[in-house]
């Protein structure tokens, strides 16, 4: 007889790749203390590995829910709060579920030994679905949530063909918008300043930068584009780039409002004028836009409302209203100010 597996992985399965009894592996899932750390681990690996999930039905009676949903992070603490960005998501996603009754459940995950510690919790049941936020092209975690049977949203996918529900918004068109404005302007030594090419949002505002200088007659020069992170340190460290690379430019559209804090700093303490010697244009318009002098040509990303979107799609997922991944892209607005 063939030792493959075939079917729903069972309790008796989990606790066979384990290692250990039926009984440590249902005390693991359910937090009991009469479990060592290392036990666990060994249990959520199995677990995470087989893709099992606990019968709902034998869980708790009448398939009664948790009414909590949790918002994943992947990020520091101190990241999370300096960025509008993830305070104007969780801002549109708690609207959202406290007009449904239901209870956040804000999850920071920031390692590998954290991400196995969420993936133990989701398996034990205690919460209805998933919302992510930030995540990358080889984030396992959406996946992982998946094969647990959660109901799962994301806020941007991994890629054009990712097979979880997401909310996103428009970012080739985007990065279109800002650069056509700035060629529009007769700039034509255009620099990007890009996010985390392993983020499919970061990658698109590329493609669109291209596009845009494409459509403009502008040669493409790859010296005129920087790696950034998504951090105003991001920033300052690719302007100081472009201008050793390339010191005649005369534009820049950074990726995030965030990175254009930190590239106007440069080029201030360059002494170089904004717009004068070069413009600048961002993407968000975060309340910082508004407040910079100059005022930040930017654009608008509909964040709070991506938020409320995500949480709408995941309560329909789990009220059983949509049998098929739903995918929703959002359209941006340039925003024009004094900087460029």
């Amino acid at each position: 007889m063939s030792g493959r597996q075939t079917g729903r992985p069972t309790l008796e399965t989990v606790a066979a790749r384990a290692g250990v009894g039926r009984g440590t592996v249902s005390r693991a899932t359910n937090g009991s203390h009469r479990v060592s750390d290392r036990t666990r681990e060994a249990a959520g690996r199995a677990i995470a590995e087989l893709g099992y999930a606990p019968d709902q039905a034998a869980r708790s009676p009448a398939g009664r829910r948790t009414d909590a949903i949790a918002l994943v992070v992947p990020e520091t603490e101190a990241r999370l709060w300096a960025e509008p960005y993830f305070l104007d998501v969780i801002r549109g996603v708690s609207s959202e579920l406290g007009a449904a009754d239901k209870q956040l459940l804000l999850t920071l995950v920031r390692t590998e030994q954290e991400r196995r510690r969420f993936e133990q919790y989701l398996a034990a049941q205690r919460v209805d679905g998933v919302l992510l936020v930030s995540v990358h092209r080889d984030d396992p975690l959406p996946d992982r949530v998946r094969a647990l049977g959660l109901p799962a949203v994301l806020n941007g996918r991994r890629s054009p063909q990712e097979p979880t529900a997401y909310v996103d918004t428009d970012n080739v068109g985007a990065a279109r918008s800002a650069v056509e404005h700035l060629a529009g302007r007769g700039r034509c030594r255009i620099a990007t300043i890009t996010g985390p090419l392993d983020m499919d949002a970061a990658y698109g505002r590329l493609v669109g930068y291209r596009h845009a200088l494409a459509a403009a007659g502008l040669p493409a020069d790859e010296r005129l584009v920087a790696g950034g992170d998504f951090t105003e340190d991001g920033g300052r460290r690719a302007m100081r780039d472009l201008l050793g690379r390339c010191p005649d430019l005369d534009a820049v559209f950074a990726a995030s409002d965030v990175m254009a804090v930190g590239a106007l700093a440069v080029l201030r303490a360059r002494g170089l004028d904004v717009p004068g010697d070069i413009a600048l244009v961002g993407v968000d318009d975060s309340p910082v836009a508004r407040l910079l002098d100059p005022p930040l040509t930017t654009v608008r990303q509909p964040v709070e409302e991506m938020g409320r979107a995500m949480a709408g799609l995941l309560l329909r997922q789990i009220a059983g209203e949509d049998a098929a991944p739903s995918r929703l892209v959002l359209p941006t607005e340039l925003v024009v100010r004094r900087s460029s």
